[in-house]
Order: C-alpha cells, then structure tokens, then sequence
C-alpha cells in the first residue's frame, strides 16, 4: 500500500473503506506532493443505506479557492457523484486565510447545487505553528443554500440530522435562518483576523509549554493590539508588560503604557529604563567606532538592549515558562524597518502578516466590539491609535522620517507580497510614482536577510 493522506471510515466496530487524497497541492504552504502518492480512485460507500462520498480537502477545492495557477486532470468529485453518491462528506485541514472561507462557501453551495448533492465539510480547527485551522464546519443543501454552520475558531461538534424527500433527496433538518446569521457573522474579515490570532497565540504558547506571555509596552499600536491579543488568547492574569523608557521616551508613552495594563488587567506592568545600560554601551562602543553622530547604530542599540532586559526577563521567569512576543507588523518587517536582535526578538510575531494600516482597522473594531471580544470596556486607549506612530529612538522621530505614509507603503506592500504584481503593474494600476515604488520593492527584497531570523508571524493573509 502507498504512502498516502488517508481517512478511514469506521462503522460498527469496523473499518468499512479507506479513501486515499487524490490531489496533492504543491503551492503556498502545501508540500503534500512530496510526501505523499496519490490516491486511484474516489470513495463512495454505503452506510445504513446511504451512498456517501468521501472526499479530503483539495479533492473538493481543485486549488480554485485561493486562485492558484494550477489545473488538476481529474475531478474526485465528479467521480463520486458518477458513482451514485447521495451525501457529499468532505474533510478539510485548509489554513486560514482572511476572507476565504466566505469563497470555501460560495464552492460548497456551487458544487451542490451542480451536483445536487448535499455536501458536509467538517474543518480541523486550532493552530500549528504560523498557521491557524478556523474550523466553521457548514453543510449545504442540495440546493446550494447553507443549512448549519458550526462555531468558529473553537472546537464544536454537533449530531446533525438528516431525513429523505422523495422529490428533492437528503434534506438537513435545520433552522437556516439562524445559518445565514452565523455567514453574516463570520465573513466580517475583522472578526475572522481577530478570533484567528488569538487562536494562533494561545496554541502556539500551550503547544509549545509555556505558561505565560512577556512583551514590551512602548504606548504605541503595534504593543497595545499585541498584549490585547495576548490576553484574549490566554487571560490578562497570564500577559506581563514591560516598560522600557529611555531618554527619548514621552510621557505619554508610559502614561499610555500603563493605562492598556490598567484596562487589560495585566499580571504585572513593571517599568526597567534603558538609559544607564544605554550610556554604558555608548561609552563602551566609543573606543571602537570612534566619535560619531548618533545614528541608526545607536538607535538599534537601544533595541537591542530591550531584547536583552526582554528575553532575560523570559530566562527568569518560573521554569524559564513565560514566552515573548514580537510586536512588529508586516510594513515593518516587510521593508526591514526593525533590528535584528532588537524588537525582533520573541518566539512569536502575532502582528507580523498585518499591515499598519489594518492593524489601525483592527484595534478601531476591538474597541468598537469589545463586550464581544470579552474586555468590560474599549481596552486600547484612544492616544495609542491616535499618535503618530515613533520607534522613540532619536529626538521628535516618527516612521515616516523613514518610511512612506504608510496607506501608499502598504499598498505597494499588499500588492507587491500578497498580490504578487510588478513594480510597473503597481505604478499603472496605483498611480504611485514609479520611484517610490521601485525603491521599496527593492528594499522588500533586500530584506529578506533579516525576515530568515524573524520570529513565527501568524499567516492571515494569502502570503505572509
């Protein structure tokens, strides 16, 4: 028997068929074609009476849900259908992806409406490392009309009845009404990334011991969304901030530092200033690098000091079980706009496939929805979305002495990285000059270097 990605049916005590994958994606994040050999034939079998189809992720999808350029020769589904099956079951281990589980049900309801078979996709749900399983397991009706949709981002199960029509077949017993009010909740792209996160967060910091979440509270965005996605994902008792204020740091950055521990409820919110260790290393660095304007050296040397306090601070901690995250965004980490050893450091980076200007999007829908996601009150302080944005690492510095306004950087970036385009594709269809675009593909590029060394980045988008 080959090697191949299986799933057994089991009935009364007995294992009565196995169905073998037949399409194995090679793209994106798959690799199943390198694995595994595929399947011969499709599976249908007969349980009390009903002739069900088997059918294992891409078997269903054919790559057509996330717009691959890729072009199968078979159709299990077809297959399946040709060989008189009554229910369509399909098993699906398909990572998140903002927006696309709205385009699995549009392929659902298309596949039984042409097949006029009702179709059941049962979703694994849970997060592996940088991808996230929604779950949101839904069974369409023969008509292509959703029926039931399962919870999502949790695991949920649940007996769901069918009964035969003689006219119209294998009928769903259920209220859909209340099924369009679950696809009307969960394709909001906002929700789906914020309830995909928090997963990402709390399964990557159980799976791999941890215990608790450490992170550095600047004031700013990035840090405050981090430690609210920290504490929905595993308690605020179980999220500890640290303040690291230097000689450049504002009052209000600590004030609004403070103020999202406050509201979060953190384990501890302690303050460690960097400027003595700061002054030591630039005294100690002066006999090496000799007298020199204080510049990108200095600034990622005070980074890096944070790092240290951070990632020691980890060491300590009970049975050394507290895990840092990285609160950089994909516009950073995409154009380099961050040091290595520095705000890089942590295990996992929740913010890393979020453009600033979604993150922005994202914190304004936390707030505005806050009883949902579980905090009594809007817990990001409004200063911290309204400030211009400042790594605090030189006298009045904000991003964009370095970077574009961030709307035109982040479009280069979404169609660059996630679309794919060419720089003269962007300049025609954005209407950014051809300079600005050519000179930050060319950086995104060059930067690669540095993302090799980045922490785990949470993928919510078709290309983290």
């Amino acid at each position: 028997r080959p090697f191949a990605n299986s799933v057994s049916v089991c009935h009364q005590g007995l294992v009565v068929a196995v169905a073998d994958k037949q399409l194995l994606p090679g793209y994106d994040v798959f690799d199943e074609d390198r694995y595994f050999e595929p399947g011969e034939c499709s599976c249908v079998v007969e349980i009390h009476g009903v002739r069900t189809g088997v059918l294992i992720c891409e078997d269903l999808w054919r790559a057509e849900d996330v717009n691959a350029q890729r072009r199968y020769t078979i159709e299990p589904v077809r297959a399946v259908v040709e060989r008189k099956a009554e229910l369509m079951l399909t098993l699906n281990a398909s990572p998140f992806v903002r927006g696309k589980w709205g385009r699995h049900l549009e392929q659902l309801s298309e596949v039984a409406r042409r097949c006029r078979t009702p179709v059941i996709a049962v979703n694994q749900v849970g997060g592996d490392d940088d991808l996230v399983f929604d779950g949101r397991s839904a069974v369409v009706e023969s008509d292509g009309s959703i029926a039931k949709v399962l919870k999502g981002f949790v695991s949920d199960g649940q007996t769901i009845e069918f009964r035969s029509d003689s006219a119209r077949g294998w009928q769903c017993v259920s209220n859909k009404d209340h099924a369009k009010a679950d696809v009307a909740h969960w394709t909001n792209p906002l929700r789906e990334t914020y309830h995909a996160l928090a997963l990402g967060i709390r399964d990557y910091v159980r799976k791999t011991g941890h215990t608790s979440i450490l992170l550095g509270l600047s004031g700013g965005i990035d840090s405050a969304l981090t430690a609210v996605l920290a504490a929905a994902a595993i308690g605020a008792k179980s999220v500890h901030g640290v303040m690291m204020p230097s000689q450049y740091s504002s009052p209000g950055s600590i004030d609004d530092s403070e103020e999202i521990a406050n509201r979060l409820g953190l384990a501890s919110c302690i303050e460690v200033r960097i400027d003595s260790v700061h002054g030591t290393m630039q005294q100690s660095l002066q006999s090496a690098l000799g007298e020199r304007e204080a510049g990108t050296t200095d600034e990622n040397v005070q980074a890096r000091i944070r790092g240290i306090i951070l990632m020691a601070m980890s060491n300590a901690s009970p049975g050394a079980r507290s895990l840092v995250l990285s609160t950089g965004n994909k516009s950073e980490i995409a154009t380099g706009y961050c040091t290595l050893y520095g705000d890089m450091c942590g295990a996992l980076a929740p913010l890393g496939d979020l453009l600033k200007t979604r993150l922005y999007d994202l914190s304004r829908w936390i707030n505005d929805h806050h009883a949902e996601c579980g905090f009594a009150k809007p817990p990001i302080p409004q200063p911290s979305i309204d400030k211009p944005p400042s790594a605090e690492l030189r006298p009045n510095q904000t991003d964009q002495d370095t970077l574009p306004h961030y709307p035109v950087l982040d479009e280069i970036i979404e169609r660059f990285i996630e679309r794919e385009q060419s720089p003269e594709t962007i300049v025609a269809e954005s209407g950014i000059d051809e300079a600005t675009v050519l000179r930050w593909t060319r950086t995104i590029d060059q930067m690669q270097y540095k993302r090799d060394q980045a922490a785990v980045i949470l993928k919510v988008t078709p290309r983290a």
